[in-house]
């Protein structure tokens, strides 16, 4: 079958599917969409940026002016709030202090506050994490993967006799979430386009339980590990070197 007629049966196919399922592709899993990758052909990071590129960048570019913080950014750092449910993008474009470009509404989360402890709890980690891969052909439109767990994760999981603490972390697209922050399309273009243009060693995420600028964490440690309360004290020394304002 040429490459064209591909096409043509992959569109039929994705045509029926979302005409009998219409919200699956708006705030599910895509199940179609593996499909529809071997139909037409994967996607790569190059490709997915120069489709959704232009307006994506044309949306953070008016965060960025308004913050006063050039684009893209040296550095930019995503601080996921639980009980908000807020994703916050903070970025600087001279390494010094960093500001508040813009905030995202986290539109599903799972689990509880608190720690990640084990595969299947669908927890969303907290602790500080780094990107370490996008990917274009995520069944949740985008996605981008946390390095979860990372050295941290793993020497706690190893002191309590833990050896599944999970893994597959990402911040992805779509409205439906199993442990991970589904952020929705337009948002997930947006961070993913910023991670590509930033680079992902230029790039942190941190995931809290509750803001630490506005309240304490007695709430979430009253059940949580001990070890937490030592997480925490790191989460809060980390945002004080990165300078990001109370």
């Amino acid at each position: 079958m040429t490459r064209n007629r591909k096409r043509k049966l992959a569109a039929v196919i994705v045509g029926v599917v979302l005409v009998a399922v219409p919200l699956v592709g708006v705030y599910g899993r895509a199940w179609w969409v593996p499909v529809a990758h071997r139909l037409l052909g994967s996607e790569t990071v190059e490709t997915v940026v120069e489709k959704y590129g232009f307006d994506a960048r044309s949306r953070l570019a008016t965060h960025f002016d308004a913050a006063g913080v050039t684009y893209p950014p040296d550095r930019a750092l995503l601080l996921a709030i639980k009980d908000t449910a807020q994703l916050e993008l903070w970025a600087t474009s001279d390494n010094s202090e960093y500001r508040l470009i813009h905030v995202y509404p986290i539109l599903k989360l799972s689990g509880e506050l608190g720690p990640k402890l084990r595969e299947g709890d669908r927890q969303m980690p907290e602790g500080i994490y780094a990107i370490e891969g996008l990917n274009p052909n995520s069944s949740y439109h985008l996605s981008m993967k946390l390095d979860y767990p990372n050295a941290y994760d793993r020497t706690r999981a190893a002191e309590d006799g833990r050896t599944s603490p999970g893994s597959n972390i990402f911040i992805h697209g779509k409205a439906l979430s199993v442990g991970c922050l589904a952020m929705g399309d337009p948002a997930i273009e947006e961070l993913f386009v910023l991670a590509a243009d930033t680079a992902l060693d230029r790039m942190l995420c941190i995931i809290v339980p509750r803001d630490p600028r506005q309240t304490g964490w007695d709430e979430v440690t009253a059940d949580a590990p001990a070890w937490t309360i030592d997480l925490y004290a790191k989460i809060e020394k980390k945002l004080t070197e990165l300078s990001v304002p109370e």
